[in-house]
């Protein structure tokens, strides 16, 4: 696990997908840490990603800028990219900016992609 100031990433590793589980705040100071995360081996040469934002308690501009980045890099990389509903904040940051639009979003990091 990875950690910046108040932001953890865990990388779990399944057959068909890689999720980052990220916990704390994504802004302008740890964004970079997601940046790393997304550019792993691991999550590279799996088919899909997923950001799983359950315990992200708060976001900035900078780390919107940061999940879209990982999902432009996922789908140059031919992968299936999703992320999880995030906390209030979150969720609030997202429906403001209509960039959630943008954003497949399931329920769990494993539920089925279709």
């Amino acid at each position: 696990m990875a950690t910046y100031e108040q932001l953890r990433i865990a990388t779990r590793t399944t057959p068909d997908r890689v999720v980052l589980e990220l916990d704390g705040e994504l802004d302008m100071v740890n964004s970079p840490l997601l940046r790393d995360a997304c550019a792993g081996s691991d999550v590279a040469g799996s088919a899909t990603l997923v950001l799983d934002l359950r315990r992200l308690s708060f976001i900035d501009s900078t780390g919107l800028k940061a999940i879209f980045s990982a999902r432009n890099e996922s789908r140059r990389r031919g992968q299936q990219f999703a992320v999880t509903p995030g906390s209030q904040q979150v969720e609030r940051l997202l429906s403001v900016t209509r960039l959630g639009e943008h954003l497949r979003t399931i329920a769990t990091p494993d539920e089925l992609l279709v």
